[in-house]
């Protein structure tokens, strides 16, 4: 259920709330059903009713509307062009226009949404009639999200108008569906790339709450992950932090410290911690995160790149307990990852972007902070923390010797 509030007043609706009959429009009870009604739900009742009743025609209707803007957006660079499908400009049936996001390039990847989501259907159709395996039919739903041409995942409000199109295709299929459930996933996502958080956040609650009805502890961290994302995009940091508390935990339980999956939780985590400067365990976590990610996924993996790049970051943005030190640590830190990055994935690429970016502003503050009066005060600290381990090792010596047996006749 995407419709998750009442059609009279809009508050927030349990899933098994009562509904019209005839066409399955929600309501919270017979007051708010008797207003609706009233107030021109009659006018509607049996159009939607035709539509397939209430969710397939809101869905439809939704993804007309992501259609509509998905082309309008694309219109300058798809003039002129044809569907890579369809060898048309305009959709034999729906006439709509073209649309392109993905990262296809030159005269490649110009198609209609409609043709797209055709040919995902047909792909999952087959793969459901000849009872392919599960890997087979994971691949092809990808077609739903993901370009044939290019292997990238569409974006923004392409991505949105094909999120609709996967929804009111299998909306209609039981609840505990597997590829119903990827749907609502890929609806959530599209809402999420063309900003309309608000929404996503609807969705992906309803498929939390789904989930947690049937039990489905892996595909529920998925969500969680999801469902924090977007409520970090809006600002619930507590409730991101919480959530993404919830998925490193429950990742680490099902498959351990060394699979990938609970690494990229953890760095999600530590980023909800850094978000409300809880820099302490930020450092904690990440420390553990990286050395495990060293020694599983290796050196040269984009996943540890990250990972030592977001601690080197993490030493330097508490401005009230970091010291020199730390300032340094974090350089040579993103110094080292700079030369793998670019030896590995190339200095074009957006991680290696990203990290000489991050290099080159963390130099910056390092020698705005190396003024005369800090590099006093790190040597008066320095001093201070060498007299008080000397202080340290000879109270110790005392108290060896003194606990040692007498040795006089």
């Amino acid at each position: 259920m995407i419709l998750t509030t009442c059609a009279a007043c809009a508050a927030p609706l349990a899933h098994d709330a009562p509904r019209c009959v005839r066409c399955w429009t929600r309501y919270c009870d017979s007051t708010c059903q008797h207003d609706h009604w009233r107030r021109g739900h009659k006018q509607m009742c049996k159009k939607i009713h035709r539509g397939g009743n209430a969710e397939q025609y809101h869905a439809d209707k939704k993804y007309k509307e992501a259609v509509a803007v998905a082309v309008e957006a694309c219109a300058d660079d798809t003039k002129g062009q044809t569907c890579y499908i369809c060898t048309q400009a305009l959709h034999w049936k729906t006439k709509e226009g073209l649309v392109r996001g993905c990262s296809c390039r030159g005269t490649a990847g110009f198609v209609h949404v409609s043709c797209l989501a055709e040919q995902a259907k047909i792909l999952m159709d087959e793969a459901e009639e000849n009872n392919l395996s599960g890997k087979v039919r994971t691949e092809r739903f990808h077609r739903w999200h993901t370009c044939r041409l290019c292997e990238q995942q569409y974006h923004g409000v392409v991505s949105c108008a094909l999120g609709w199109a996967c929804w009111k295709t299998y909306l209609g299929r039981p609840e505990g569906d597997q590829v119903r459930s990827g749907a609502m996933t890929t609806l959530g996502s599209g809402l999420c790339d063309a900003k309309h958080y608000e929404e996503a956040v609807s969705v992906q609650e309803a498929e939390l709450s789904m989930m947690r009805r049937l039990g489905d502890s892996e595909h529920m961290l998925i969500t969680q992950g999801n469902l924090a994302m977007t409520y970090h995009a809006i600002g619930r940091m507590e409730e991101a932090l919480r959530l993404r508390q919830e998925v490193y935990s429950g990742t680490l339980k099902l498959h351990g410290e060394e699979r990938r999956e609970t690494l990229i939780a953890a760095n999600n985590y530590a980023t909800s911690l850094g978000n409300l400067e809880r820099w302490q365990e930020v450092n904690t976590l990440m420390r553990d995160a990286i050395s495990v990610a060293r020694r599983v996924l290796g050196e040269n993996d984009e996943m540890t790149l990250r990972m030592r790049s977001f601690y080197a970051r993490t030493l330097q943005d508490d401005d009230v307990a970091a010291t020199l030190e730390d300032l340094r640590e974090a350089v040579t830190t993103l110094e080292d990852t700079a030369r793998t990055a670019r030896r590995v994935l190339g200095g074009a690429h957006p991680t290696s972007a990203l990290i000489e970016r991050e290099l080159r502003n963390l130099r910056e503050k390092l020698r705005a902070n190396e003024t005369p009066e800090k590099l006093a005060q790190e040597a008066f600290r320095t001093a201070r923390a060498k007299l008080a381990q000397e202080r340290e090792e000879l109270a110790q010596t005392l108290a060896d010797s003194s606990a040692k047996p007498s040795q006089d006749a």
